[in-house]
């Protein structure tokens, strides 16, 4: 028998669907069939209404509604949901929904043999399989990553002042649901001062960051830079080194700097707090600027800096007419790197700032430790909301910049 014979595949690339395809999604239909049904009180008969709407989808879906997909996918869905809404209302409406939408996919992902691509028509069984679980394990290790996220964002819409989810919120009440936490963010004046701090001092510290993480981006690009690894290495060391480490030395170089600008240059107590402050977050940002502009300047053309000073422009001038332009993607995604790392960091500024410099983590930190308040997990929502936006902005630029390269975006 030959390997193709083996495969559970037909001529045309389509599943065996009784032999392959129905039992698979049926067993796949059992498993969530038993998970919501566990949380109805019944896990046996979801465990069998799984199996017997797995089957009917994988049956369809190989047969009469081969060619709507569509059609197919959002029948199940609704019957699905409708069940859910028979057995545990606008909440097992919702759970319904999802399993209808997860065994719709994947009963047509088998029935039509796309588990097939991304590989090679003559990949053998054990490689097709290994494909799809690599697939799968990236999955999972994504989830993994995302679900802490995925709690807390709905636990900040919780009516009550509990950090659990409340009997209205799984029942989907909108009685259980509120914007209490966000209101007491506006309102609340501690909240505000650490909201107003990080506002000054990120934008600060990413300003400084980026001037001088480009500048020495660009220095050490340069092939006649005696020992340009080791100064590489050293200016890149607040990524390594364990982050007290740097904040405890911190503490003690930027306290003498601090007194001595109190005593020789009359500066208050709370402007050399905020100086002291943004330097040291200016130096955890210039390696990310640094890491961005080197990946840059790779794909940068040294002979349109040669041809601008042949046709007389000066290092300034080259600088921002023809270097600057093209390397710019590379720039803002350092500043928002270095952006985000001051906004998000808590360490350094317990050991070099003061109450008067209290960020918007910190103040995370003492509802934490001092007074357990959910108005956290609004703030919490909000940095993952900012967060994603300038996260989206860099994949924005990193694209650009790519493109600019002659580069195909991936």
């Amino acid at each position: 028998m030959t390997a193709a014979t083996t495969e559970p595949v037909t001529s045309r690339g389509e599943s065996n669907l009784l032999g392959f395809s129905l039992p698979l999604v049926a067993l796949l239909g059992a498993f969530l069939g038993f998970i919501a049904g566990n949380a109805a009180g019944w896990p046996l008969i979801g465990a069998i209404a799984g199996v017997v709407v797995g089957a009917g989808v994988t049956y369809l879906a190989g047969t009469s509604l081969r060619e709507k997909r569509a059609t197919g996918r959002w029948a199940v869905i609704g019957v699905c949901a409708l069940l859910g809404l028979l057995v545990g209302g606008l909440g097992g409406l919702v759970g319904g929904a999802i399993v209808g939408a997860i065994l719709g996919w994947v009963a047509y992902w088998l029935v039509r043999g796309d588990y097939r691509k991304g590989v090679p028509p003559y990949a053998t069984a054990g490689q097709v399989l290994w494909h799809n679980a690599f697939l799968f394990i990236c999955g999972l290790i994504f989830f993994f990553l995302i679900a802490p996220i995925m709690v807390v964002i709905p636990l900040s819409f919780n009516a009550e002042a509990f950090f659990t989810f409340t009997p209205e919120m799984l029942a989907l009440d909108p009685e259980g649901y509120s914007l209490r936490h966000y209101r007491d963010f506006f309102s609340n004046s501690d909240w505000q001062l650490a909201m107003r701090n990080s506002l000054i001092i990120a934008p600060f510290a990413t300003i400084i960051a980026v001037s001088l993480g480009t500048l020495a981006a660009i220095g050490l690009s340069q092939s006649h830079v005696p020992g340009r690894q080791a100064i590489m290495a050293i200016l890149i060391s607040p990524m390594i080194v364990p982050l007290i480490i740097s904040a405890t030395g911190m503490f003690f170089f930027y306290s003498a700097m601090g007194n001595w600008l109190e005593d020789n240059l009359g500066f208050s107590r709370e402007l050399t707090g905020y100086i002291k402050v943004i330097l040291a977050h200016a130096a955890l940002g210039i390696p990310f600027v640094i890491i961005t502009v080197t990946a840059t300047l790779v794909g940068f053309d040294r002979s349109l800096t040669r041809a601008s000073a042949n046709l007389g422009a000066g290092p300034v001038k080259t600088f921002f007419s023809v270097q600057m332009p093209l390397i710019l993607p590379g720039v803002i995604s350092g500043g928002l790197f270095a952006f985000i790392t001051s906004f998000d960091e808590v360490v350094v500024v317990l050991f070099v700032g003061a109450a008067a410099q209290k960020t918007l983590p910190w103040q995370m930190f003492i509802g934490l430790r001092e007074q357990i308040s959910p108005t956290i997990l609004a703030v919490a929502t909000i940095l993952v909301t900012f967060s994603i936006i300038l996260l989206t902005t860099v994949e924005l630029l990193r694209r650009r910049s790519e493109r600019l390269r002659g580069m195909s975006p991936g």
